[in-house]
């Protein structure tokens, strides 16, 4: 073991044991404390270069591997390793199902502390790639450079980058060739854009001077085909502007939605911002089980559409309707959920604190022709009251699927007020989900429990739990 000063120490022989959280592997350094790696896989046997020493764990880098794990696969995208997007694809897939159901076990079992059924097995993703219906892409004049790049005497050329931010690096972009997340037309799209730019020599945006006409790229896609391109400008230039639009309009006609924003703002976020229609209509339309639901540039929508239609299956099949219940949907989002479960429901209720999304419900609940769903916009902590159950009728069942920080101890309590029959719960951050459940415990118990993989070669996954009065 060689040291170079106090924080960098070099382990050698080190087996990996586990993949941790954020995607990272664990593995023990000779002194018992935790090592985090990324991008090996458990079973890898690696020299490990420390370059950061806590109190209780090291984080550091594989600089040479002695035994290449039997859960290894071949990455197949040229930008692994850099990008931080798919941080488990060298890894098989079956592996990281079992991963992804440890993870949650964990969870409900050492934070939750309740008593538990035997979990059903994990879904996994038909689609292992190409699965997302929406990417967003930075523009950079500040490429990233490999280290191949870096140690060049050639020019490198301009620059300019659309991609993906390196990860904990604000300023840098990695420009990406292919992404494998989203089917084309995306990758084509991304190209085509990134190629006119550079030939009639636009300036991509300088995130440290805060100047430059293309900021950010997104692409939305729907199992219906239809296609939304939205590019933020940074610059009010109508010229280039326009310029850059109508090349991508003759260059893709199939797009259903071409629209633009421009934003001098500090952060590049569009929620704040008047989103201007370009050409084609403002929404795409996603369709599920015969409804259609209008996803518009600021919409929230599940980012894997066939798996989100199996989400909520398991979520219709946990609530066991009868077509006799009131159900509450709260955090209902574009009221996706409510209106698939709906035709098993006699009424069902929707809540969500963002009004535009409450706007979208409204209109593809009328757009499906469902007349038995209601939705309410507010803060879900203030309006989920006594007098909003008076008014709507007390559930016989609740659908919660609160976003990554859980439920609001106030929604809680008035759950465990109120009683209904069942619970289920849909969750995208099963330690959050595992405390919410420890909370409802003393009148609930959990009956089924089954996680679903929405986003193959990450670590993330969601659960679904289904809690019965006791």
């Amino acid at each position: 073991m060689g040291r170079k000063n106090t924080d960098k120490v070099v382990f050698h022989q080190i087996q990996v044991l586990d993949a941790g959280a954020k995607g990272v592997s664990v593995a023990k350094a000779p002194d018992g404390k935790v090592i985090f790696i990324p991008n090996v896989v458990p079973g890898d046997v690696v020299d490990v270069q420390t370059f950061k020493k806590r109190k209780a764990y090291y984080e550091g880098k594989a600089v040479k591997f002695h035994e290449l794990s039997q859960h290894r696969v071949d990455p197949i995208c040229e930008h692994f390793g850099v990008c931080g997007g798919c941080k488990w694809q060298n890894m098989k897939y079956s592996q990281q199902l079992y991963f992804k159901q440890n993870e949650v076990k964990n969870h409900l079992q050492r934070i939750g502390k309740v008593e538990l059924p035997e979990f059903e097995t994990i879904l996994g993703s038909e689609k292992q790639f190409f699965y997302r219906n929406k990417m967003e892409f930075s523009f950079s004049n500040s490429r990233w450079l490999t280290e191949k790049e870096i140690g060049s005497t050639e020019d490198l050329g301009n620059r300019n980058a659309l991609g993906f931010h390196i990860p904990k690096m604000w300023d840098k972009i990695l420009d990406i060739e292919k992404c494998h997340l989203q089917e084309d037309p995306s990758n084509a799209i991304r190209n085509e854009i990134r190629a006119f730019a550079n030939e009639h020599n636009l300036a991509f945006f300088n995130p440290r001077e805060h100047s430059g006409l293309l900021r950010t790229l997104m692409i939305r896609t729907a199992s219906t085909g239809e296609i939304m391109v939205l590019i933020q400008f940074f610059e009010d230039d109508k010229i280039n502007r326009e310029l850059v639009l109508d090349h991508l309009y003759e260059k893709f006609p199939q797009i259903t939605s071409l629209q633009y924003v421009v934003n001098a703002k500090q952060n590049d976020t569009i929620y704040d911002q008047d989103i201007k229609l370009y050409k084609g209509r403002d929404y795409i339309l996603e369709e599920m089980e015969g409804l259609k639901f209008s996803i518009n540039a600021k919409s929230f929508y599940q980012t894997n559409s066939d798996q989100a239609y199996e989400l909520y299956k398991i979520t219709r099949d946990f609530a066991g309707l009868t077509g006799n219940e009131t159900v509450y949907d709260l955090y209902t989002g574009t009221g996706t959920i409510a209106q698939f479960v709906s035709k098993k429901a006699k009424k069902v209720i929707g809540v969500e604190s963002v009004p535009e999304a409450i706007l979208d419900a409204k209109a593809n609940a009328e757009r499906n022709n469902i007349t038995n769903c209601e939705f309410f916009v507010g803060d879900m902590k203030v309006v989920f009251n006594e007098a909003f159950i008076a008014q709507h009728g007390k559930p016989d069942v609740i659908i919660t699927d609160p976003p990554r920080d859980g439920m609001h101890a106030a929604v809680i309590d008035q759950i465990l007020k109120i009683a209904p029959k069942k619970v289920v719960y849909v969750s995208c951050n099963s330690a959050t989900q595992a405390r919410d459940l420890a909370l409802m415990d003393e009148k609930y118990k959990v009956t089924r429990v089954r996680p679903v993989d929405m986003f193959p070669q990450t670590h993330h996954v969601e659960n679904v739990v289904l809690l019965e009065l006791r």
